[in-house]
């Protein structure tokens, strides 16, 4: 069998991890796998697909980014576009494709998968806010540098006796925010799931400052919306019409607000790509590799339109369509967590 495996949407420390699993897994199999560059975009040209053996996967499994190289490319948009993956596919003569992506990459799997491609997906996104798995690849390095940043700012902000309020990815959900902020002792976690108004945050500064707390730590995930303030609206959009919310500069418009109603001095810091780059934690790494793994048993069974996830610690399976439908928000439990730890203050 001909099996292609492509990385789509934005980078997340795994990838090549999960890309070393799959060629691993189906060569051990005794099938072909075949490296698809740059994620869809790379069945839009005319190169061909790369063979990948068990010597180009050896030694990258703790390498962040991806081999592949990958791309925020939608081609459904086009009749154009949706004829030449469908004809790159045929002319590569593959038999199976595993596409390892988030949202917007697996909505595109499952339309292939509707076309007739025989496809599995493999769960990754730094947000975590994928339908029926606990976790992605990605998500556990992107919270512990969360974690490891707070751990640092902490020292400077007491130095100066500052406000540091720290900008963490997340897109439309707060477990990047909720994980990472409460794993660094943040004290205060602004989360999409929370609504939240700037005269809270005002107060809760004041509070906090009245009860003797010399720093304050504030961590806001990226698409939170703070009533009375207003980030930035002229930003740009990616394929797939996402807002490119690193243009909406919340953290900055917070720290300024801070600023100014509390006479406090603040400071922003926006983690940004740290997020998504470096060596992948040992637990992304094996999440990784159970998930490539897993993904390449699905196209042996004869599986499509499917993928790889965890529930409970074990990996079970569920369809593209459920994974892509709806966004997963932040759990009941650690929205509590959230509150009782770095809720507002009343």
């Amino acid at each position: 069998m001909r099996i292609g495996v492509l990385t789509g949407g934005g980078d997340a420390p795994g990838l090549n991890a999960a890309i070393r699993a799959v060629v691993m897994r189906a060569h051990a199999l005794g099938h072909e796998v075949f490296g698809i560059a740059d994620g869809w975009a790379g069945l839009l040209g005319e190169n061909l697909p790369r063979p990948l053996g068990v010597r180009e996967v050896a030694g990258i499994l703790g390498d962040g980014g991806t081999i592949l190289g990958t791309s925020r490319t939608d081609p459904r948009k086009e009749e154009a576009s949706r004829r030449g993956v469908l004809g790159s596919i045929r002319r590569a003569e593959l038999d199976a494709l595993v596409a390892i992506g988030g949202n917007d990459t697996l909505g595109v799997a499952n339309w292939l998968h509707e076309q007739g491609v025989r496809v599995v997906g493999v769960p990754k996104t730094v947000d975590n806010d994928l339908s029926e798995t606990e976790f992605c690849i990605g998500f556990d390095t992107a919270i512990t540098v969360v974690a490891d940043a707070l751990d640092r700012l902490r020292t400077t902000a007491s130095a100066h006796h500052r406000v540091v309020v720290v900008e963490a990815m997340g897109r439309d959900t707060g477990w990047v925010a909720a994980f990472g902020g409460l794993a660094g002792g943040a004290d205060l976690i602004l989360i999409p799931e929370i609504p939240v108004t700037s005269d809270d945050v005002v107060r809760t500064m004041k509070r906090r400052r009245a009860m003797g707390d010399p720093d304050i730590l504030v961590v806001v995930s990226e698409a939170v919306e703070i009533k009375g303030l207003e980030a930035e609206t002229a930003v740009d959009r990616d394929a797939f019409g996402h807002v490119r919310l690193d243009q909406r500069a919340i953290g900055a418009i917070l720290a300024r607000d801070i600023e100014q109603r509390t006479g406090l001095e603040a400071r922003q810091v926006v983690l940004g790509h740290l997020q998504r780059g470096g060596s992948p934690t040992a637990i992304d790494r094996l999440r990784a590799t159970r998930f490539g793994n897993a993904a390449v048993d699905l196209v042996e069974a004869g599986r499509s339109g499917v993928l790889p996830v965890q529930r409970a610690g074990r990996i079970e399976t569920a369809t593209l369509a459920d994974a892509v439908r709806e966004t997963r928000r932040l759990s009941d439990d650690y929205i509590e967590l959230v509150r009782r730890f770095a809720g507002l203050l009343p």
